[in-house]
């Protein structure tokens, strides 16, 4: 049954409760909860097409240019292929479970060591991920604007942040088709300057090669590398929104099994191939361009495009052009930063105040967040955020990962399939939360040097290498018990279907009385019928959530 079948069903009484005005709004894009089979109508390569839109962001220029400039090129491409193999290591586990499971990465996170309110630790470092990177591309977009129409900045960050909202109301429906439409424009217009300035100057690779940084050594150390990879590894949480797409995946089959794979390693952990080409080619621009703008202007996007294009068109169109590829971009990236965004506070949100106040409320805290660090001129001190920000990100990340791949298919004592309903899982669940909270706390530290000068450059190896260690100990220690308060939820149907995927049998809500598929809901505590998950989570008095069974505790 479609969205649209559901909300039909809706009675006039029934539409002016919030528990049914929470419903309505959900049922477009399914916030917080299972994406059900019915919904999910796109191809696989459908659904990749518009997860891969999302990462048209333009700081990826800025980022390697910025790592590039300081420590020289060799550092630089060796930091970011460091960083994008952690990256594309832990975000395969993670894309995997979104797409064959058909949920986000908050509700992976809860079953995969948090516990049901532990995870909502992550859910606000995935939040402000969001919202650093909004600001990020909103700022690189104002600079666009005051080069391409003269608008002052703190009306481009205005304009950057309010043109969204329109956009990004409908959800997946509406992000489908904006994505795919752009990506062909936006690949030209970022590819083309490239292969012209390769070309027809073969020196600029020789320039780009041999550059040396600020510091002028020119050869390769590890503390440079490390410190490069560090900021790149900010990234690591835009898994997160690739996920946000890949749960509408369709069911995995005998006959799409090929295609199915294919578009879950492009669009899940293969985001990061395209990711680290673009910040080579931020190091290669800013090369280019440095004698000309300066050490200053030189990360700018909006800088490196216009020099590129001035190279290769007339004079009147190369303006028009670098403006319109930084505005397509930043649409593309921020319509899924508010997206993402929004479903991470809003979950956070309804978890522990047990209460849906809408998710367009959290779009509008999200963007306000975002415009206050643009005002605040967040991009001339990039790295230093982005640097701070990865150890949180990678501590959490490498954490799910190293739960999915070594907790429950090595170990096995993480339950297989994942579980995020009320009611099934504990509040908190030690193992990923004290793996979490040492690893970005002693990472944290070793960033702000407390741990001396030497070691500051691997606050992020730390973060990498403690969340692996405590990861699977603490399982260890606990014997996964803390893992699953349940493990029966009322319900004789099995939750997945012959060939593994969930199932789609479906079932009617007996507080919102909606029809939902089968993963969604649990046995009711106190009568004899079935209640769904939004349900279960905005029951403010438990009536419905089923107690703990006496063998688990």
């Amino acid at each position: 049954m479609s969205a649209t079948e559901s909300e039909s069903r809706l009675t006039l009484t029934e539409a002016n409760s919030p528990t049914s005005q929470a419903t309505k709004e959900t049922l477009e894009d399914y916030t917080l909860r299972f994406a059900p089979r019915s919904y999910r109508r796109w191809t696989p390569m459908v659904v990749a097409t518009t997860a891969l839109g999302g990462i048209a962001y333009m700081a990826d220029f800025s980022i390697g240019a910025g790592i590039g400039l300081a420590h020289g090129t060799g550092n630089a491409l060796v930091a970011i292929a460091v960083a994008a193999v952690v990256i594309f290591v832990t975000g395969f586990p993670l894309a995997y479970y979104g797409a064959r499971y058909n949920i986000d990465l908050d509700l992976i996170t809860r079953g995969s060591g948090f516990g049901y309110y532990g995870s909502v630790l992550t859910s606000v470092i995935f939040a402000s991920f969001t919202f650093i990177f909004f600001a990020l591309e909103g700022s690189i977009m104002a600079q666009g604007l005051k080069l391409g129409l003269g608008l002052p900045l703190w009306l481009g960050y205005a304009v950057s942040t309010l043109m969204v909202i329109p956009l990004v109301i409908y959800g997946m429906k509406a992000l489908s088709k904006l994505q795919v439409w752009t990506t062909p424009v936006w690949l030209v217009l970022m590819v083309a300057p490239l292969v012209y300035l390769i070309s027809t100057d073969p020196g600029t690779v020789d320039r780009f090669l041999s550059y040396a940084g600020t510091d002028g050594e020119g050869g390769i150390n590890t503390a440079s590398v490390l410190l490069g990879a560090g900021v790149c590894l900010s990234l690591i949480a835009q898994i997160g929104e690739q996920i946000d797409y890949l749960r509408f995946m369709p069911p995995k089959t005998e006959a799409n099994k090929r295609s199915w794979w294919t578009a879950v390693i492009m669009a899940g952990p293969g985001w990061v191939v395209l990711g680290a080409l673009k910040q080579a080619i931020g190091v290669f621009l800013a090369v280019y361009i440095l004698a000309k703008v300066g050490p200053e202007a030189a990360p700018e996007p909006i800088q490196q495009f216009r020099s590129a294009f001035d190279a290769m068109m007339p004079s009147w169109l190369v303006l028009p052009l670098a403006v319109a590829l930084v505005v397509i971009s930043q649409i593309k990236i921020n319509v899924t930063n508010a997206y993402s965004g929004s479903l991470a506070w809003t979950n956070s949100f309804t978890r522990v105040t047990r209460h849906y106040p809408g998710r367009m409320v959290f779009v509008l805290v999200n963007l306000g967040f975002a415009l206050a660090l643009m005002e605040a001129d967040m991009f001339s001190f990039l790295n230093d955020i982005l640097g701070f920000y990865s150890n949180c990100a990678i501590a959490w990340i490498v954490t799910v990962a190293t739960d999915i791949g070594v907790n429950k298919y090595l170990l096995k004592l993480s339950p297989l399939q994942p579980e995020f309903r009320r009611g099934m899982l504990y509040a908190v669940n030690p193992v990923g939360v004290v793996a979490f909270v040492a690893a970005s706390g002693l990472s944290i530290a070793m960033y702000f040097h407390a741990l001396g000068d030497t070691l500051q450059p691997y606050s992020p190896v730390a973060a990498a290498v403690i969340a692996f260690v405590l990861t699977p100990l603490m399982a260890v220690v606990t014997k996964g018990k803390y893992y699953l308060r349940r493990t029966d939820d009322g319900i004789d149907e099995p939750l997945l279907d012959t060939e593994g995927n969930p199932s789609a049998t479906t079932y009617d809500c007996h507080v919102c009385h909606q029809p939902y598929e089968r993963p969604d809901l649990a046995a009711c505590r106190t009568h004899d019928a079935m209640v769904c998950s939004l349900c279960l989570s905005t029951d403010k008095v438990g009536d419905h959530v089923l107690p703990a069974q006496p063998s688990m505790a």
